[in-house]
């Protein structure tokens, strides 16, 4: 049956219906099949008129059938999906809008009950402006005819006021509904903002998780790539001299066999070895220190809000007298009265080492890169090469055990006890002792290849650190009488302010130099500009009545902080004071960045100054801590860097704010 069927030209089951429909003697027999059939049952064959116009016309449809445009139609048509189908008749963007509403069952059964009590209607209508005949600026005209109809519609025996009464009551109830549904529709809005709100928050403390991990893997990158390249230095020269020692031997070699036969055993013996080199005197080569600069800055802190805690450390014992950091979350180095000098890892609070060799309490000290100047009670300036410490930033725990205890330290808990650091760190990172100052140093600045120190000895000295020697000394009190007589001024020279004499007062408060220009502020309250390849004053700013205790200078302005309890902002190029504003207590500690001057003045706070708005806050644990039991204690020294500010306080803690 199938196969009778086959040679008919209907179709099969059996996987033939392709090759039947695409063949053009399929479509012939199916073109004959209908013409035969539309002729019986449209007219009998005896009527020669309607069978001849139903030949034309099953002649035209079989002539449209021949065609191949018709027959890749039928083809297609043939091979089309339902889906396909379905699709064919949708365009594309009724297609995406129904993909973008749909909604599965599961989140249709599953619909918030709405605490909203009014409908969508009434929020659209709460929405639109109100509209009163006063408003109006065009208003149409009420024919007559509606008047007489809203006449009518007053009620019987009820006056007219009354009614306009009853009408504008009815307004004002409408206007009470509609501002009720407004305060209930922005009641939402605001929960809704708030609930955003909580979200970007969680989201932005995940990103900020995932960012401090990421800086804590570059520093351990970067302290990896300094100890191979340190690694790399030393066998370095090492090989140098290996080769070096090797052509002496040669040369001593060569030297004896020439003079074999012309000398005496005896004397040529003895010549020989006054030419070899020992062990005990083979020279060797003076450490130099090498400037290594990081490849990368810290940018968490600058996502914090500012006056954020970011670390809270148990420094000393004793009152803080310097402290010092390379860059946010790096290396600081702190001094205290408890005559130690501690190196710390900020990233993780903890201490990573002891700079030894002060014989007294270090006064005042600057980190510069990898390079660390500290000068000290006992008249000496020491260098330190911090990438020469032997010091793993943080501990690689992939293939430790899980039931090992945590390090708490390299969580941050301030509350946790800090553990010892490794002994012999910093026994590679001392470079060379600079010894000339008969006092101790007060103050001290580093900036490339030159160092200037101050000292109670009235003394600045220059020293080349290439070289680890004094190549120039400024006598303060003998440059200031010069300056009197060549500037014909008395301001000029050494004055006596006018408060009473601080005996711990520094002599000499603060330096900075760049290139051969040199700013000294000292006891008398005057700042002084030197220049160094003429060793001379050219120029003395007038205005403190204190000692000066601190000063910094950039391309324009020069800031100085005094025990007379102000700070001075000068502009350089004309010597006059461009600002100035004073605090309730003296001036110990100052210092500013690109943004903000930030200040020590005898409070639990540190001063804060920001320059662009030129706004006044407080940042410390006396500003957070309003309700903490204990006073916290008066801060002494400040540093900032790009927002990052330490603080030093008289019982040994260092706070690390962001501001």
């Amino acid at each position: 049956m199938a196969g009778s069927s086959s040679q008919n030209g209907y179709p099969t089951l059996d996987g033939t219906e392709e090759s039947t429909l695409i063949s053009t003697r399929g479509l012939e027999a199916f073109g004959r099949k209908v013409t035969s059939t539309a002729g019986h049952l449209m007219g009998p064959l005896t009527d020669s008129a309607t069978s001849s116009h139903y030949q034309n016309a099953m002649s035209d449809l079989h002539k449209q059938l021949r065609r191949p445009n018709l027959q890749r139609s039928v083809f297609s048509f043939a091979k089309t999906s339902p889906t396909d189908m379905m699709r064919s008749k949708l365009s594309t963007s009724e297609i995406q809008y129904r993909a973008l509403a749909y909604l599965p069952d599961e989140l249709l059964a599953n619909i918030p009950d709405n605490e909203n009590s009014y409908s969508l209607f009434q929020g659209f209508q709460a929405t639109l402006p109100e509209t009163s005949p006063d408003n109006k600026t065009h208003r149409r005209r009420v024919s007559r005819g509606r008047k007489f109809i809203e006449d009518e519609k007053q009620e019987e025996g009820v006056p007219s006021s009354l009614s306009k009464l009853k009408k504008e009551q009815k307004s004002l109830i409408h206007q009470l509904e509609m501002m009720s549904i407004r305060k209930n529709m922005a009641s939402s809005e605001i929960h809704e903002i708030d609930n955003k709100i909580a979200n970007l928050n969680h989201m932005r403390k995940i990103v900020l998780d995932r960012l401090a991990g990421l800086e804590q893997e570059e520093a351990i990158l970067e302290h990896d790539i300094i100890d191979i390249e340190n690694r790399l230095e030393d066998a370095q020269e090492e090989q140098d001299s290996a080769e070096a020692l090797a052509q002496t031997l040669k040369a001593a070699e060569e030297f004896e066999k020439e003079n074999e036969q012309d000398e005496p055993p005896s004397f040529m013996s003895e010549s020989i070895y006054e030419k070899l080199p020992s062990a005990n005197s083979t020279p060797t080569r003076p450490k130099r220190h090498k400037t290594i600069r990081r490849k990368s800055m810290p940018i968490l802190h600058e996502h914090f809000e500012p006056g954020s805690a970011i670390r809270e450390i148990q420094a000393h014992n004793d009152t803080i007298t310097a402290l010092d950091f390379d860059v946010p979350f790096g290396t600081m180095v702190t001094s205290a009265l408890d005559d130690t000098v501690r190196v710390w890892d900020m990233n993780v609070g903890r201490c990573i080492g002891f700079l030894e060799g002060h014989t007294a309490s270090v006064r005042t000290l600057q980190v510069e890169d990898n390079l660390v100047a500290t000068g000290s009670m006992d008249a000496t300036i020491r260098l330190w090469d911090l990438s020469k410490a032997r010091y793993e930033p943080q501990d690689n725990r992939i293939n430790k055990d899980e039931d090992e205890d945590e390090d708490p330290l390299a969580f941050g808990n301030a509350e946790d006890e800090q553990l010892p650091p490794p002994p012999g760190s910093m026994a590679d990172c001392p470079l060379f002792t600079l010894e000339a100052h008969v006092d101790e140093i007060t103050a001290l600045y580093m900036k490339g290849d030159t160092l200037i120190s101050g000292s109670s000895d009235k003394t600045l000295r220059q020293w080349d650190l290439e070289k680890g020697r004094c190549v120039q000394t400024l006598d303060v009190m003998w440059a200031a009488a010069q300056a009197a007589v060549t500037m014909g001024s008395s301001e000029t020279g050494w004055r006596q302010t006018g408060r009473l004499p601080d005996a711990s007062a520094d002599f000499i408060g603060a330096v900075q130099v760049f290139d051969a220009a040199l700013a000294c502020g000292t006891a008398d309250g005057m700042v002084r500009l030197w220049d160094l390849r003429s060793g001379q004053v050219h120029r003395s700013l007038v205005g403190h009545t204190g000692p000066v205790t601190c000063l910094q200078f950039d391309d324009v302005h020069l800031v100085t902080g005094s025990l007379d309890r102000s700070i001075r902002i000068w502009d350089l190029r004309t010597g006059v004071i461009h600002d100035a504003f004073a605090y309730d207590a003296p001036i110990t500690s100052m210092m500013f960045d690109s943004r903000r001057i930030v200040s020590a003045a005898g409070e639990d706070v540190a001063k804060v100054y920001d320059k662009m708005d030129g706004r006044h806050w407080d940042c410390g644990a006396g500003a957070t801590d309003v309700d903490r039991k204990t006073t916290p204690s008066i801060v002494e020294k400040v540093r900032i860097k790009d927002g990052y500010l330490t603080e030093g306080r008289r019982d040994g803690i260092v706070g690390i704010w962001s501001t």
